[in-house]
């Protein structure tokens, strides 16, 4: 507590008074340009990864970045998303998870859970869709390329869960509406943004065109993405897989009819 004392004296002192124009125009209202979901995480902070201002980023955090289906539940998550869309005329979600994440690993076990934690042995059963596909499309991985796996498809879910609000099935059906699935590599510091063609996770700069960023790495560029050996085995030996060293993460690649049954299970008990 002394030292978040200090820390409140040091920003009214330095950062505040250097900033006082921009807190003023902040107290006028908000117009945030991202709503930006992520897991409650203590290593992750929104505003850092991205180097976004005061005021550019609308920021839900739960334990898991987990999105209820619309209807399963009245909590903070679907007002905040109706409020964010309707309200405030958010263009972009961004559903971020991240490496290493406890709810994840705690989806993995999550009936025992269920004496010692039986909230969130509960909380975590909203992602029972990202369970059951893990489980019937990665049985033959295992410990920490699993856990990476369910990290990187609940992203996928939650925002499956997003399109089942009417605010934001409207505003995608307008064209109005962008959402991004984004992994952020704690151990790294790297962002990887997955690409609905390629069924990949990729570099984010790789999904824009030279003007849409001001400055865009060769595509080739130096960043390496480390993967495990069971993925580079798995990225050698198939050619539907992604081949680029900017990629990460090879995904099994669903038949609709898959997508369909599994992407619905999000309540079940």
């Amino acid at each position: 507590m002394k030292k978040l004392i200090k820390g409140l004296r040091e920003f009214k002192s330095s950062y505040f008074s250097a900033n006082e124009e921009l807190f003023e125009q902040l107290s006028h209202g908000q117009k945030p340009r991202v709503l930006f979901i992520t897991c409650s995480d203590s290593r992750i902070d929104p505003n850092l990864i991205t180097q976004a201002g005061l005021g550019e980023l609308f920021v839900i955090r739960n334990a898991g970045n987990i999105i209820p289906p619309f209807g399963a539940t009245n909590g903070g998550e679907g007002a905040t998303i109706e409020y964010a869309i309707q309200a405030l005329d958010i263009q972009q979600i961004i559903v971020c998870g991240h490496s290493h994440c406890g709810a994840m690993k705690g989806l993995m076990k999550l009936d025992s859970l269920r004496v010692e934690m039986p909230l969130v042995h509960d909380w975590l059963k909203y992602t029972e869709a990202t369970r059951r596909l893990v489980k019937d499309n990665y049985s033959h991985y295992e410990g920490e390329e699993l856990l990476e796996i369910i990290i990187a498809e609940n992203v996928l879910t939650q925002i499956e869960n997003l399109r089942t609000y009417p605010v934001i099935h409207s505003k995608l059906y307008q064209g109005k509406l962008n959402i991004y699935a984004w992994i952020y590599q704690i151990e790294t510091g790297e962002i990887l943004a997955y690409d609905p063609q390629k069924h990949a996770y990729v570099l984010p700069q790789n999904q824009l065109s030279p003007s849409e960023i001001d400055e865009t790495p060769p595509l080739n560029s130096n960043v390496e993405i480390h993967f495990t050996k069971t993925q580079q085995r798995e990225f050698e030996s198939s050619s539907e897989l992604p081949t680029s060293g900017n990629e990460w993460f090879p995904m099994t690649v669903l038949s609709p009819e898959q997508m369909e049954r599994i992407y619905r299970g999000s309540t079940t008990k």
